[in-house]
């Protein structure tokens, strides 16, 4: 079956080239103009990707609220916004609104549906996991790759389902240099060597808002990164 794709675009060009492009690739796009009606289509059935505008006709942060609402129900159905400006994807970052990926809408067609495509591949990977993985414990690090909930110290780390994959595959082995194309690989994601620095550097402030002293993850220059933890011992 094709996978579904809805886009919630309130610019009905935009909407209609991601739709055909979407379409022409093999998938099955339903395209929405507002909150209302991709809300009214979703509470019949959800899509196995969202792709969400930030600002939704008079509703400044409708997207923001959206995915909200589909967090509320799901924590696994992978979400990319869209935004109009590159400097406002660190401000988006900070905000932890759920999404797994942040687009600029001056994106190619063949970009945008390459993130499509690796986040599906990332959802049919944990599928075929199913629910024989364990608990990942490294020191005070708590992973739970079924429930894709992240524990710091006992304290609850949110972590949209990229930064999940990318201190997953830091931290299964300690000590081991990860580049840059081995987290992307990791974390079946799509992205240039800036966002990969960019996505370290939040996930050291995630934790260090939690505490202050945090080091685990290493930059190795010139070859990538690597955690620090010294405890090493699985569930």
């Amino acid at each position: 079956m094709k996978p579904r794709i809805a886009i919630v675009e309130d610019e009905a060009g935009l909407r209609d080239n991601y739709v055909e492009a979407l379409r022409r690739r093999g998938y099955q796009p339903a395209g929405y103009a507002d909150r209302a009606s991709a809300m009214a289509a979703f509470e019949a059935r959800l899509p196995e990707l969202v792709i969400i505008d930030i600002n939704l006709g008079d509703e400044v942060e409708g997207g923001f609220e959206l995915c909200r609402a589909l967090r509320a129900r799901t924590a696994t159905l992978p979400i990319i916004f869209l935004t109009a400006r590159a400097a406002e994807i660190d401000s988006l970052y900070r905000l932890r609104q759920g999404a797994d990926d942040y687009l600029t809408k001056d994106i190619s067609l063949e970009h945008l549906c390459a993130r499509v495509a690796a986040l599906l591949r990332r959802v049919a990977a944990i599928d075929a996991a199913g629910s024989g993985e364990v608990l990942l414990r490294r020191g005070a690090l708590v992973l739970d790759a079924n429930r894709f909930t992240a524990n710091w110290r006992d304290q609850p780390v949110t972590l949209s389902l990229t930064e999940f994959w990318l201190v997953h595959a830091l931290a299964r082995y300690p000590g081991h240099v990860k580049s840059r194309q081995q987290l992307m690989e990791a974390a079946s994601v799509v992205l240039d060597d800036s966002t990969i620095t960019s996505q370290i550097k939040r996930l050291r402030r995630k934790f260090a808002a939690l505490d202050p002293d945090f080091d685990a993850i290493e930059t190795v220059y010139g070859a990538g990164y690597r955690w620090r933890g010294h405890d090493s011992t699985d569930a």
